[in-house]
C-alpha cells in the first residue's frame, strides 16, 4: 500500500484547490452540493441523478442543475 507523506501530502492538497483551476472546480462542486443540504435533498442522489441524465442524453433544457425538495 503506497501513502503520502511529509511535503507529498502538502503538495497534493495544495493542487488539490488552488493549481491547475483547482478552485473553479472546487466552487462548482460546491454550488451544486450546498443547495441540497440547505434544503434536506441528498446531495450524493441528486448529482448521480444529474450524471445518469446527462449520459443517458437528456437534453440540457431538461435537466434542472438545482434540487427541489
Amino acid at each position: 500500500m503506497s501513502t503520502i507523506s511529509g511535503p507529498q501530502w502538502r503538495e497534493w492538497r495544495a493542487g488539490s484547490r488552488n493549481a491547475d483551476g483547482g478552485g473553479e472546480q472546487w466552487s462548482v462542486i460546491a454550488s451544486l452540493v450546498e443547495p441540497c443540504k440547505l434544503i434536506g435533498v441528498d446531495p450524493q442522489a441528486h448529482l448521480a441523478n444529474l450524471i445518469a441524465r446527462v449520459v443517458a442524453g437528456d437534453p440540457q433544457s431538461q435537466i434542472d442543475l438545482l434540487p427541489c425538495a
